[in-house]
């Protein structure tokens, strides 16, 4: 049928449609997030069935409607094991969360889904027994800062909002201070609106987090203590909300875990 398309994405949502039926929440790079119907998916015995959240899908859509329906979907991968543990199951949510306010209907964004889907693997290739849990934080975080960016909502980090000055923060220079502002971003300079000061390591250590990996010392354990990253946290919380007028309720879970 000319009107039928296949397409690949991220089903980060589900919802009961009809009696029978379900509505899902695709994300794909090709149309950002889409919302379709799938007939009779809420059968036992439907090859439609496994459209659930947080699982990788080829699907084949047709009709002329706003509301495309689902005839064949084939399973590439779930994420369902990041059930394993309730911070991995939060750090999760954070991402589809965060990607619901940042990506409109038909909205293109180039490496949006690649970047949660690689954020998605790493959660679930974390060792719960062999690992430190406070990794599950730091890659909740970094999967924020990326994804911040990629949306357009970056963490100024780099320059002073105050001045447009670059900053370099001095390590070992425990008298350098650096300063959160919510609506602005970071400065050099003491602002009676700030909220939340950070000494030269803590901003250094928010700066590599755009980097692809964790920040890992040599011996394999992640840089910063937990107090760091909860202050790293508390930033994420008052940014998203300040830029985008809604908090992440999964975020609030990681802090309770972490206090």
């Amino acid at each position: 049928m000319s009107n039928e398309k296949r397409l690949k994405g991220l089903c980060i949502k589900a919802t009961p449609l009809g009696e029978h039926d379900r509505l899902i929440t695709l994300l794909s790079e090709e149309q950002g997030l889409s919302r379709f119907a799938v007939p009779g998916a809420r059968k036992p015995k439907s090859s439609l069935a496994s459209a659930a959240p947080l699982t990788l899908l080829e699907i084949q859509i047709f009709g002329k409607r706003n509301l495309k329906t689902v005839r064949q979907l084939k399973i590439i991968k779930s994420y369902s094991g990041l059930g394993k543990s309730i911070e991995c199951l939060a750090a999760a949510q954070a991402i589809t969360e965060l990607t619901f306010l940042l990506i409109g209907n038909e909205d293109t964004q180039n490496n949006y889904l690649s970047t949660v889907l690689a954020h998605l693997d790493r959660l679930c290739e974390y060792n719960a027994l062999e690992e430190s849990d406070l990794k599950i934080l730091a890659m909740s975080i970094q999967s924020l800062m990326h994804l911040l960016a990629i949306g357009g909502l970056s963490l100024p980090l780099h320059y002073c909002c105050e001045t447009g000055k670059s900053i370099q923060p001095p390590i070992g220079n425990w008298d350098w201070t650096c300063f959160f502002i919510p609506s602005e971003g970071f400065s050099i300079v003491e602002n009676r609106r700030s909220v939340i000061n950070l000494n030269a390591s803590e901003i250094a250590l928010m700066q590599r987090l755009l980097f692809p990996d964790l920040p890992i010392k040599s011996n394999g354990e992640l840089l910063g203590p937990k107090e760091v990253w909860k202050k790293i946290l508390k930033i994420f919380c008052i940014w998203i909300p300040t830029q985008l007028g809604k908090e992440i309720s999964s975020l609030k879970m990681l802090k309770e875990f972490y206090r």
